[in-house]
């Protein structure tokens, strides 16, 4: 009975420095791999974010703008903006990296010249509001 005692405190000891190394392994390869994940992510939205500065450097210089419909007025349907007269709202594309095609995204503006700046990625579904837009 005491060699056996003795026995499972040796493995149990073996087991505790043993595990803790494997837990470490465990543990810097899972973060690791979160932050590779990060890295990706962040690389990813300052592409976007890019071209989100991109189309208010444009706006700012009234041009040149890439696509035909940029500077449209935006009619607001979706009434999730305020209420304003007709020709308040103007639209413009705002790149997405990896798409041939405009895209969801765009920049709405209000006002002539623009006091208020909103953004939408998802085409008219929702808005937030662009603080410290020119």
């Amino acid at each position: 009975m005491k060699k056996l005692l003795v026995l499972l405190l040796v493995l149990a000891g073996i087991y505790h420095f043993q595990g803790s190394n494997i837990s470490k392994g465990f543990n810097d390869g899972f973060n690791n791999v979160v932050a590779e994940q990060n890295a990706s992510t962040q690389s990813h939205q300052s592409a976007q974010e890019r071209e989100l500065q991109r189309t208010l450097q444009r706006i700012r210089s009234n041009g040149p703008f890439p696509y035909d419909r940029d500077g449209i007025t935006f009619q607001n349907r979706e009434r999730l903006l305020p209420s304003k007269p007709n020709g308040y709202y103007r639209e413009y594309t705002v790149d997405t990296p990896g798409l041939s095609h405009r895209g969801p995204r765009r920049v709405v503006t209000g006002g002539n010249p623009p006091v208020v700046f909103y953004y939408t990625e998802d085409h008219y579904r929702s808005f937030r509001t662009i603080s410290g837009a020119p």
